[in-house]
């Protein structure tokens, strides 16, 4: 089984920074797509950026500008760098990958990460 554990988050003040950071262990054999999601109280969860395995990054109109996702493949760690911070992305950030285990190398499965706080003070 593959694990995504988080960190980074915290509290900040509007246009302030925050650097999440998720890292991937287990059995694995390859990471294709790693993305982060976020739900803030009674909301949806949402996308706000993913990246391929090649580096091709994508974000949520919300976002763009302000964050920046990355990976290092050779960590199985994704990043996503957070700047002018505002109230309303405070939420809980949640990575997210597909992964394929060493038995199986062209099955990708999903697996979530147990979330991390951000929260942003106006």
């Amino acid at each position: 089984q593959a694990q995504l554990v988080e960190s980074g988050g915290g509290l900040v003040q509007a246009g302030g920074s925050l650097r999440l950071s998720c890292a991937a262990s287990g059995n694995i054999y390859s990471i294709n797509d790693m993305g982060w999601y976020r739900q803030a109280p009674d909301e949806q969860r949402e996308l706000v950026a993913s990246i391929t395995k090649g580096g091709t990054s994508n974000y949520a109109d919300s976002v763009k500008g302000r964050f920046t996702i990355t990976r290092d493949n050779a960590k199985n760690t994704v990043y996503l760098q957070m700047n002018s911070l505002k109230a309303e992305d405070t939420a809980v950030y949640y990575c997210n990958a597909y992964w394929a285990p060493p038995g199986n190398r062209y099955r990708y499965l999903e697996v979530w990460g147990q979330g991390t706080l951000v929260t942003v003070s106006s």
